[in-house]
C-alpha cells in the first residue's frame, strides 16, 4: 500500500464516493448512501485495517464555489466561512461536503491538507449573455446574482474522454452533454469552452430531475409563496425534495420503478408515463437550444446513473433528430454502465454514453496542488 496516496470524498445529494488514488491509479473504492450520523462509521470502515494508510491530501468535490476558478484549493478558515455562506444555494450539496471536511480534519490531523474542487469553477467563464439575469444590473452586482452553473467536474470529465476519442476535431469540437442522475444538468462547450449551461443561480434550475423541479416560471413560485402565508422554507423543500420524477408521479424518482409502471394501467401507470415524458422533453428542449446556439454540433454525450444505464430515457430525447443530422443506433439498447457509440456510422453528429469518473479528475487536481505546494 502506498504511503502517501491522496483520498477523494465525492458527497453528492443522494450518495457517497470514496475512493484512494496513487497517481492515476485508483487502490480503494466505495460508494454508499450512509446517513449524516454514518460519517464516522464510513470513514472507519473505508481505513479499516489500513493503519499506515496515511494521506497526502483529501479533496472534496464542493459544488458551489461562487466565482472560483478551476483546480484544488486548499481549505481554510476563510474558505469553510464562504462555502457555509453558499449553502443557501445549494442546500443539499454543500453543507455534507462541509461536514466532511471537518470529520477528515478531524481524522487526519492540520498536516493534511483539506483541499476543494468546484462544481461551479468549469463554468465560471460562461460568456456574459448566458451567465447574466435580467434583473436590475445594481442589484445583481450587489448581490453577486447570476448564473453560477453546476455538475462542472462531471462536464468537464465528459468532456476529457470526448477529446481523446475525437482528437481530430480541434480543441473537441461542439459538444453538448447531459449529466443525468439525481441532479440533472446539460452544457453546451465550444472549443472546450463552456458558452451556457441548464443549472444557474443554484443547482434548482434547469432539466427536470429526480426530486428537483428545474424550470418553473418566478409566478408560479410567488404564487405558491403566498398562498403557504410566506413560508419560504416549505416551498424550498417541496422545489428541492418532493418534485421531480418523485412529483410528477407520486411514487417513485426511479426511472426503472417508472417504466415498470407505465407498463401497468390506471392512474398510477398514467402520472408514471407522464412523468419520464415530461422528463425527456425538457431534456429534448435543452438539447435543440444549445444545437442552435451551437450551430450543430459534433457529439452529444450522456453521463450520470441514469445517462449511462437508461437506455429508454435517452431514446426518448434523442428520437425523431434526424434531421439534425442524429440517427439513434440499435447499440444504444446495450449500451448499460458502459461506454458506448449509440448513434449509426451514418449519423452526422456522434452521440456517445461516457460513465463519469468525477473521482479520477478531483485525484488529477490534488495531485497538481501538491506538485505546485511543493514547488513553492
Amino acid at each position: 500500500m502506498p504511503a502517501s496516496p491522496l483520498i477523494t470524498v465525492n458527497a453528492g445529494s443522494s450518495s457517497l464516493r470514496l475512493s484512494a488514488f496513487s497517481g492515476e491509479r485508483r487502490i480503494l473504492a466505495e460508494r454508499s448512501e450512509p446517513p449524516a450520523s454514518g460519517r464516522v462509521e464510513t470513514l472507519e470502515r473505508f481505513l479499516s485495517g489500513r493503519s499506515d494508510f496515511w494521506p497526502a491530501a483529501v479533496v472534496h468535490r464542493v459544488v458551489h464555489g461562487g466565482g472560483r476558478g478551476e483546480g484544488a484549493h486548499r481549505v481554510d478558515g476563510a474558505l469553510e466561512a464562504e462555502m457555509d455562506r453558499l449553502s443557501e444555494l445549494a442546500p443539499l450539496h454543500n453543507p455534507p461536503a462541509l461536514a466532511w471536511i471537518h470529520r477528515c480534519k478531524e481524522l487526519f490531523g492540520p498536516s493534511v491538507p483539506q483541499l476543494a474542487v468546484f462544481d461551479t469553477a468549469f463554468f465560471a467563464g460562461l460568456p456574459e449573455a448566458a451567465a447574466a439575469y435580467a434583473l436590475p444590473r445594481e442589484l445583481s452586482r450587489e448581490l453577486s446574482l447570476r448564473r453560477y452553473g453546476f455538475h462542472g467536474v462531471a462536464h468537464r470529465s465528459m468532456w476529457e474522454r470526448w477529446r481523446e476519442l475525437r482528437p481530430d476535431l480541434p480543441d473537441g469540437g461542439r459538444v453538448i452533454s447531459f449529466q443525468l442522475g439525481g441532479g440533472c444538468s446539460a452544457a453546451a462547450i465550444d472549443g472546450g469552452r463552456p458558452v451556457d449551461t441548464s443549472m444557474g443561480f443554484s443547482p434548482l434550475e434547469g432539466l427536470v430531475m429526480a426530486t428537483r423541479s428545474g424550470d418553473v416560471d418566478p409566478g408560479l413560485v410567488l404564487y405558491l409563496v403566498r398562498k403557504e402565508g410566506g413560508d419560504v422554507a416549505k416551498i424550498e423543500a417541496m422545489l428541492n425534495g418532493q418534485s421531480g420524477l418523485a412529483g410528477l408521479s407520486g411514487t417513485s424518482a426511479d426511472p426503472r420503478v417508472l417504466f415498470a409502471k407505465e407498463a401497468g394501467e390506471g392512474e398510477e401507470a398514467r402520472a408514471a408515463a407522464l412523468a419520464i415524458e415530461v422528463f425527456c422533453r425538457r431534456a429534448k428542449k435543452y438539447l435543440g437550444a444549445y444545437l442552435a446556439l451551437l450551430g450543430g454540433a459534433d457529439g452529444v454525450l450522456f453521463g450520470g446513473g441514469i445517462g449511462e444505464h437508461q437506455p429508454e430515457v435517452r431514446a426518448q430525447i434523442l428520437r425523431g433528430l434526424e434531421w439534425a443530422g442524429l440517427r439513434l443506433s440499435p447499440e444504444n439498447g446495450a449500451a448499460v454502465g458502459r461506454e458506448a457509440r449509440i448513434t449509426a456510422p451514418e449519423s452526422r453528429i456522434a452521440a456517445w454514453v461516457l460513465p463519469v469518473d468525477e473521482e479520477r479528475l478531483l485525484a488529477r487536481e490534488g495531485a497538481a496542488w501538491l506538485r505546485s505546494a511543493a514547488a513553492g
